[in-house]
């Protein structure tokens, strides 16, 4: 990627400019949430890189039109069917992790879908590369080393796609499970398995009167009658969203107690949601099930997507984001939903799933030696690969009208030898944009120049 040489205080205007367009309303609201969020985006240049989604994009575009682009999106393996297909959106290397499928099976792959979008299959790969970039970097690994690795990636997600678009059976590319898993992917599932819903409940409830409630020291705020009312109503609006396999036990869905929470995390700052307790599928107390509804943002990517039909296509944020998870991941929670909850006037998009007691993401603090980090690419590439081609022709959408794999596949055949290059290029490139970044920011957040702080 070509990095044009930017003044810092220029950089730092263009930076302060995108932020405002990302996150001004909600920081306007939220602003204690904010500072959270930049504290954690303060700490490393990777955590800088995870929080602005935003920028990439950005960035992307403007490269983009300085090859002659325009809003119109065009690059190596890109054509009709390549620019337009389900992508993650936000696809770092701390994407990862486990979840139980509706199959009840414990799974390692991509998670975290709120950016989730329509656009360039390379979107994806260009943002996990830059991210491994910077993981190495941190690492004191060298450049030759961060090269390699991202050939790797490359290799992996080359060979995963050409087995799905050539008709591999499934028991050749398996999913990653207690069974196939290895390494540090195997380490996380392993975690997983040890955590009980138990556990979970007595985290965030206790039982009062014979009943389970939220524990009143959970973090969780008590809300008032007519904000109860509203969720609600919100939650009866998300049952209907729920395909028919989910209902059914009725009684599964009878609520026993609702709170409320504000994210603060990275990703979430200023946002509300809600948890509910529900009774689960019996009348044991061990079984209950927590769910939160979220209220769902607009994705960095849709901002520099012009195409009307893929806007169109959605009712709101969080039916946009449950859609795009229900295509991107193999069977899906089954407490995956939508709603609307009624904010300043108007219809707020939300998102709802389950508090998974077996969610661990990956970690990357103990992976360490090189070789090990090797294999661990690899196989992110593969779950990658495996990501991109669920969201084809057979999810369910009319969105995505095709085979993704085999569109992707073909695109990277007529031009096999510099598909690995140009990920390479761009790592080292953007990385090195986002580790100056990243001190910019920090400069700009420690002297009081992003507005509303």
């Amino acid at each position: 990627m070509s990095v044009p040489q930017l003044s810092v205080e220029h950089r730092g205007e263009e930076i302060l400019t995108v932020f405002d367009t990302a996150f001004g309303e909600l920081l306007a609201a939220d602003p204690a949430a904010f500072r959270v969020k930049f504290r954690k985006m303060a700490a490393s240049a990777f955590a800088f890189y995870r929080g602005t989604a935003c920028l990439f994009y950005h960035d992307l575009e403007a490269d983009n039109a300085g090859r002659g682009g325009g809003k119109t999106f065009s690059g190596p393996y890109l054509d009709e069917r390549t620019s337009r297909v389900w992508i993650h959106g936000d696809l770092h290397a701390e994407n990862f992790g486990t979840y139980m499928d509706a199959h009840g099976r414990l799974v390692f792959n991509v998670n975290d879908f709120d950016e989730a979008y329509v656009g360039p299959f390379t979107w994806d790969l260009k943002r996990f590369a830059a991210s491994v970039a910077l993981i190495g970097y941190a690492k004191a690994l060298s450049d030759q080393q961060i090269t390699e690795l991202v050939q790797i990636y490359a290799g992996a997600y080359r060979e995963r796609i050409h087995a799905l678009a050539t008709g591999a059976k499934s028991d050749e590319v398996p999913p990653f499970t207690l069974d196939t898993a290895q390494g540090p992917l195997l380490d996380a599932l392993r975690a997983a398995r040890s955590l009980t819903r138990f556990g979970l409940l007595e985290s965030m409830t206790e039982i009062r009167d014979f009943e389970r409630r939220f524990a009143p020291d959970g973090g969780s705020i008590e809300l008032d009658a007519a904000t109860r009312y509203k969720v609600l109503a919100a939650f009866d609006g998300y049952l209907e969203t729920l395909p028919d396999a989910s209902l059914a036990r009725p009684d599964s869905y009878r609520v026993k107690d609702v709170v409320g929470r504000r994210g603060i995390g990275i990703g979430s700052a200023g946002l509300p949601s809600y948890n509910i307790l529900l009774e689960g599928h019996s009348d044991a107390l061990e079984n209950d099930v927590v769910i939160y509804i979220k209220q769902a943002q607009t994705p960095a990517v849709s901002r520099h997507i012009t195409d009307p039909a893929i806007r169109d296509y959605f009712q709101h944020e969080g039916h946009r984001t449950v859609i795009s998870q229900r295509a991107l991941q193999a069977h899906a929670d089954p407490w995956l939903g939508w709603t609307e909850i009624e904010e300043g006037g108007g219809r707020a998009g939300q998102l709802v799933a389950e508090v998974s007691p077996y969610a661990v993401d990956l970690d990357w603090g103990d992976i360490d030696d090189p070789e090990e980090i090797a294999h661990v690419v690899a196989d992110l590439g593969r779950a990658t690969a495996t990501m991109h081609s669920a969201a084809d022709d057979t999810s369910g959408e009319s969105l995505v009208p095709f085979s993704t794999e085999r569109a992707i596949d073909a695109a990277i055949a007529a031009d096999e030898s510099d598909f690995a290059p140009l990920l390479v290029d761009f790592a080292h490139g953007y990385g090195a944009r986002a580790r100056a970044d990243h001190q910019i920011f920090v400069d700009l957040f420690r002297n009081g120049r992003i507005p509303g702080l």
